[in-house]
């Protein structure tokens, strides 16, 4: 028996007599990469997305740092950080924390351009947990009054004054200067408010968040001469804040 060359048509199948655009492509060598030699002595190779013996994934990838770099911009250049990203800025809130507990210094007319609500959210849910530690619960009181506050306060100051200020802004000013409402609340976790010591405390905190909020709230409108007349509905919420903290409702 022999093998025949020649296919079933009478043509030759080997590769000496078939055309030049018939050749096979040359076939290129496989390409491994390029492992080493550990300390040990054993290959030590890093395809891309594979787990090496040591447990570090191979390929150009660098070394993970600390949980805080999630806030940050990952070393991407041009990135803003997360926190800018969310509007978060610790130093705003930093000044606009300093000045409600310092009322009597002079309110910057620009201290709200940069409203943020991360500041009153931090704030709110301290006076609560201070509430819940005390054996008063009131977080559905806290949310409905807040948010009842805030429209009525946007709604007069609108009427009141030519410029106007957003509702973003007006619940931004009015959960700063909760904070001392804040320490009052703090205090009632350790001694009772039911009593004189407690009623004193609560109304020069009622004075203080009042004085606060009027004070800014004029300053941005440039209403200095009806600050009284702002100063009377907000003391009047934060009066309703101050009944929260002080009695327990049973």
């Amino acid at each position: 028996m022999w093998q025949d060359s020649t296919s079933a048509y009478g043509a030759s199948t080997s590769s000496a007599s078939q055309p030049s655009y018939y050749q096979a492509a040359p076939v290129e060598p496989l390409q491994f990469y390029g492992g080493g030699v550990d300390s040990n002595g054993a290959a030590a190779y890093a395809y891309p997305g594979s787990i090496s013996a040591s447990g570090a994934y191979g390929g150009n990838i660098q070394s993970q740092a600390g949980w805080w770099t999630a806030f940050g911009t990952g070393g991407i250049e041009g990135e803003p950080p997360l926190l800018e990203e969310l509007g978060i800025n610790f130093s705003h809130i930093r000044a606009k924390t300093l000045t409600v507990l310092n009322p009597l210094r002079q309110v910057d007319s620009r201290i709200m351009d940069d409203a943020d609500l991360a500041g009153p959210i931090i704030f709110f849910f301290c006076f609560g947990i201070s509430l819940l530690f005390s054996g008063k619960p009131n977080f559905g009181y806290i949310y409905g009054v807040g948010l009842f506050g805030s429209i009525s306060i946007y709604t007069l100051l609108n009427l009141m004054s030519e410029r106007g200020i957003d509702a973003y802004r007006t619940a931004s000013v009015l959960g700063y200067c909760l904070l001392p409402m804040v320490g009052v609340s703090a205090i009632n976790i350790m001694i009772t408010l039911e009593a004189t010591f407690g009623y004193i405390v609560t109304i020069l905190s009622i004075f203080w968040c009042t004085y606060a909020a009027s004070g800014i709230f004029t300053a941005v409108l440039q209403m200095n001469e009806q600050r009284l007349l702002v100063a009377y509905p907000v003391g009047l919420l934060y009066g309703c804040f101050a009944l929260l903290t002080v009695f327990s409702g049973k």
